[in-house]
């Protein structure tokens, strides 16, 4: 695979989680112990990212390093879903589970 092209996917992904936790580039710099400019050259593809700051970016994210360099769910990723939802209560428990049956069952019908 093009390396210039795995970058601009890296810093795609984290474009799109950044803006999905509702952050500015300058929030997840602050929050992930880096420059505002190292995350505008990393969401550009234009710089790669050593792996310190990697893992940084990856968890100011709240994302595994693997969803950002290759768009895979692994069980980190799991587990960190997980972690959110220990703090929520039996009752919302419920309706995230309904929610995510109701997704599944709109993928599935999308897909026949």
């Amino acid at each position: 695979m093009d390396a210039e092209l795995c970058l601009m996917e890296i810093g795609q992904r984290i474009i799109e989680r950044r803006k999905k936790l509702g952050l500015t580039q300058e929030a997840l710099a602050e929050k992930a112990d880096v420059t505002a400019q190292f995350v505008s050259y990393a969401e550009a593809g234009k710089r790669a990212m050593r792996p310190e700051n990697l893992m940084k970016i990856a968890s100011a994210l709240e994302v595994s390093t693997d969803y950002l360099l290759t768009g895979d769910i692994i069980d980190k990723d799991l587990l960190i879903l997980s972690d959110k939802m220990r703090k929520l209560t039996p009752d919302q428990v419920r309706i995230v589970e309904s929610i995510i049956d109701e997704c599944c069952a709109l993928f599935h019908e999308k897909n026949k």
